[in-house]
């Protein structure tokens, strides 16, 4: 990327579900290291158009440059080697299943063949704590708060090599003081050089947090 190039832009996006527009000839850009609110009344396009930055969907017409580059992801695990992770309001955990194994799944270290538990743990004990998340790599999800959920989520994204993370509506079931932790949680990724994408129908925490607003 060239010095003042962003860190993604979107030109002429435009995606059609059959008769239905979503999203027409959009054009959006993400500053590195910034976090970047999106805002739009429900059914303006926002979750879609973030869903082809995530490669969950293609475009109808329309391209996409990331540092700079042609960018055409055609699956989530496409972004995700590019460095882009979506973190949706429908969680994907496996309730039955650790906050370890949770953060590590698909991805799980091995030893002779098997899962080599120690490793697991270590590994996700690691990733925790540099986040600075208040939750325990031995807890159940199934037992956890939706705030506990969401905050395993962001760390299953974070666990693999993420340059900008794109969280949809994360404070939409949670309380003020579980939105504040949160928020909170961005600031420090935003220091560490993550750039983020937040989608909010929540004004106060867009102003809280921002640094600029599409």
């Amino acid at each position: 990327r060239m010095p003042g190039e962003p860190t993604l832009e979107a030109i002429g996006i435009t995606k059609d579900f059959g008769s239905l527009r979503a999203n027409d000839h959009v054009d959006f850009a993400i500053k590195p290291g910034e976090i970047h609110a999106l805002l739009g009344e429900n059914g303006a396009g926002k979750s879609t158009l973030m869903k082809i930055l995530a490669g969950v969907y293609q475009p109808t017409s329309g391209s996409i440059l990331l540092d700079g580059k042609p960018y055409a992801p055609a699956n989530p695990q496409d972004a995700a080697a590019a460095g882009l992770t979506i973190v949706f309001q429908e969680l994907s955990l496996c309730n039955n299943l650790s906050v370890a194994e949770n953060i590590l799944a698909t991805r799980e270290p091995t030893r002779a063949g098997f899962i080599d538990k120690k490793a697991l743990t270590r590994q996700a004990t690691a990733i925790v704590a540099d986040l600075k998340l208040p939750i325990s790599v031995h807890d159940r999800v199934g037992d956890m708060s939706i705030a506990q959920r969401q905050l395993v989520e962001i760390a299953k994204a974070l666990s693999k090599d993420v340059k900008l993370l794109i969280l949809d509506e994360p404070t939409a079931a949670l309380n003020e003081n579980d939105s504040e932790n949160l928020l909170d949680l961005l600031r420090d990724l935003k220091a560490q050089g993550v750039t983020c994408i937040l989608i909010s129908h929540k004004l106060k925490e867009v102003i809280s947090v921002a640094d600029s607003v599409t």
